[in-house]
């Protein structure tokens, strides 16, 4: 890859047009949190919603100022005035004005249809509305995104006024013309053409804002950067309405690093990573694990050959480094996986193991005589360690099991069932016996032994379980059969999944339960102490 020395301007959207997406509902402390979280990763334009919206808005743009930003400016959002008013009459103008951001972005219409049917307009008021709603941001100092909505639909059907629109949001003093995909329908190579096009008949900086309807947002993105595109607008993580934005996050690794591009300040590209997650978080949706650069799945390797060859040299199956996105290598122990997994894992502990190490034959042994009982350990690392620990004599239970047991009282109508669970551990010879009440066996568990730990161990108050799943291995079985359940866990900064197995699901839940208490014990000692045993 060849430095291009040219920047590519990045502009976030999630606040805005994430938020549209279904199930997205932002608090007014989200919008803080990602607005940090942007600004960590030098993501220079953050689109932070309408404030003539809703109070909501209003009240964010309030609190937002508060902030001392290091790489990011936020941009209000809005529309050109309306039809028959003067701009400064137009209560959304005045709006955007009492956000107080230096950057406004403001849509309007480009596609003749939409003018004449939508905003019932004649094409001679809609280029009015542009240029005076454009010109007064203007007057007040503000510097001006101009978003011409459905431009490659309207350029399809009216070229000469598609381009109009822009020239007249141009001459009005607009700094950048985004070409907006809004149905999401155009394929990459028109819009790289169209991009040219609007660069040619213009001379203004171009910028390009892409839906994902046909699955090519990002492509789309990327050639109209290709087609002079200097501006790239879209979501960190591709959600929004429909079937979403153009993932941002994609789109920053493969301008910067594929492509050559300046998108991000030096040194924040290795914040990639954690900051999707991050905002991963605080949306309240899952990950997508096969996200490209960002997924836990990424970097991820199972067959043995393609472990074997990492090892020896990275780029046999890797196409850049994931340090360099902040992300990580990761292998995955199954069936395929085979000895030189295990040889790598064990290096955390040994850096000097060889492949012939009897351990190494040991634990793949081990490994394979539980898979054969149910487990698999491809989903669950946590486990997978305690497992390699304990063959290498590298363990030491922090606490011992007495005893537990689960009541679950039967449902009444009208009112949920609700579980009692009684544990009894010892550690270093002291004793605790405690209860903990839920809404289920698992549940009313995890609160007795969190209990009981949270005396002599209070780091576990950080563990918070975010998903548990339960899988039958042998249906025909019918009530015999077993489960395998999973339990993936959080300390807020690390995610980590155990697993047991058993033809009870309480015990096997108690099985992945202990794995998880113990694992994040075993994680924070080696913080504090560089090493465990």
């Amino acid at each position: 890859m060849t430095k291009t020395g040219k920047r590519i301007d990045m502009f976030d959207s999630t606040l805005r047009d994430g938020a549209q997406g279904e199930g997205i509902s932002f608090s007014v402390q989200d919008k803080i949190h990602i607005v940090k979280a942007l600004d960590e990763l030098g993501v220079p334009y953050i689109e932070a919603g309408n404030p003539g919206s809703n109070p909501k808005d209003l009240e964010f743009f309030n609190e937002v100022k508060k902030l001392k930003l290091k790489h990011s400016h936020l941009v209000a959002f809005g529309s050109t005035r309306r039809k028959g008013i003067d701009v400064k009459d137009d209560a959304n103008v005045q709006s955007l004005l009492s956000a107080g951001t230096e950057h406004i972005c403001i849509f309007g219409k480009t596609w003749d249809f939409q003018v004449k049917e939508i905003l019932k307009a004649t094409l001679e008021e809609n280029l009015a509305m542009i240029a005076d709603t454009v010109a007064f941001f203007v007057s007040k100092g503000k510097t001006v995104f101009y978003d011409a909505e459905h431009y490659f639909d309207g350029y399809c059907a009216n070229p000469e006024y598609a381009i109009a629109t822009l020239k007249a949001a141009y001459k009005a003093g607009a700094k950048t013309l985004v070409l907006c995909d809004t149905n999401g329908g155009k394929l990459p190579d028109e819009i790289m053409s169209m991009t040219a096009t609007a660069l040619k008949e213009t001379g203004a900086q171009i910028g390009i804002h892409c839906h994902n309807d046909t699955g090519m947002a990002v492509a789309s993105s990327l050639l109209s950067v290709k087609g002079g595109a200097e501006h790239v607008q879209g979501t960190l993580l591709g959600f929004g309405e429909r079937t979403g934005n153009a993932n941002l996050s994609s789109i920053i690794a493969n301008l910067q690093v594929k492509m050559g591009y300046d998108c991000l300040p030096e040194g924040c590209m290795e914040n990639l990573t954690s900051v999707c997650r991050r905002v991963a978080e605080v949306a309240n949706i899952a990950l997508d694990n096969g996200m490209p650069f960002v997924g836990y799945n990424a970097f991820s390797h199972k067959a043995g050959m393609h472990i074997d060859a990492v090892t020896k040299n990275p780029v046999a199956y890797e196409h850049v480094n994931p340090e360099t996105v902040g992300n990580e290598r990761r292998f995955l122990m199954s069936e395929v996986a085979g000895r030189s997994l295990v040889i790598e894992k064990i290096r955390k502990f040994d850096p000097n193991i060889q492949k012939d190490s009897p351990v190494a034959a040991q634990i793949v042994a081990r490994v394979k005589e539980l898979e054969h009982e149910g487990y698999q350990f491809e989903g669950a690392e946590g486990s997978f360690e305690l497992l390699m620990r304990k063959n290498m004599g590298k363990y030491k239970p922090f606490f011992d099991l007495e005893y537990y047991k689960v009541i679950v009282e039967q449902p009444i109508e009208g009112i949920p069932s609700t579980a009692f669970g009684q544990v009894k551990i010892g550690v270093d010879g002291e004793m605790a016996i405690t209860a903990g009440e839920g809404d289920g066996p698992v549940h009313a568990l995890d609160g007795a032994l969190r209990r009981a730990l949270e005396r002599f161990y209070p780091q576990v108050k950080q563990i918070r379980l975010t998903d548990f799943k339960v899988r039958v291995l042998d249906s025909k079985s019918a009530t015999a059969a077993k489960v395998r359940v999973l339990i993936e866990s959080t300390d807020g900064e690390t995610e980590w999944t155990t697993v047991g197995v058993s033809s009870d699901l309480i015990e096997a839940s108690w099985i992945a339960l202990v794995d998880s208490f113990e694992y994040k014990l075993i994680m924070d000692v080696e913080k504090r102490f560089k090493a465990y045993l």
